[in-house]
């Protein structure tokens, strides 16, 4: 797959605006290895190979395991994904998928149980984030592939 355009480059000030969303979140005090899964799971959910290649190393870099990785997409059947990763995961598709039917009180009153206001705030702006970031390598078509992770645990 050929890229489309390079968005650093065409709109430099643009990126960098979204690049500051993503530097707050890096920073919010959400477990990074929570992000990550939420980072994977929502390129999953829109078909971005580029952030779904990244997010995998990142993740496997901080430690995840492969075994989880493989098996987020299933992840409702997998009882190895603790209450608080499961709830953010479901918040994360209902966000992904607003077009779909909105937030349910269901999945509000998931999250809300494992996340203070200001968690959940912070985690829908991780969402909105890797939404963003999905949304210019799919409509560009950044090839995937070329991504080395940080050698450090510290963070995304």
């Amino acid at each position: 797959m050929k890229a489309r355009l390079n968005a650093n480059l065409a709109a430099p000030a643009a990126m960098q605006a979204l690049l500051g969303l993503q530097t707050h979140v890096n920073a919010c005090g959400l477990e990074p290895e929570l992000l990550e899964l939420v980072k994977f799971r929502a390129s999953q959910l829109n078909g971005c190979a580029w952030c779904m290649d990244m997010h995998s190393k990142d993740a496997r870099a901080a430690g995840e395991t492969e075994q989880r990785l493989y098996l987020l997409s299933a992840w409702h059947e997998c009882a190895f994904y603790t209450e608080r990763e499961r709830a953010a995961l479901a918040w994360t598709e209902t966000v992904t998928r607003l077009g779909e039917g909105g937030v349910s009180d269901e999945v509000f009153a998931a999250a809300r149980a494992q996340f203070s206001e200001g968690e959940l705030v912070e985690l829908t702006m991780a969402i909105i984030a890797i939404n963003g970031w999905n949304r210019i390598n799919v409509a560009f078509r950044t090839p995937p592939g070329t991504y080395r992770p940080r050698s450090s645990k510290a963070g995304t």
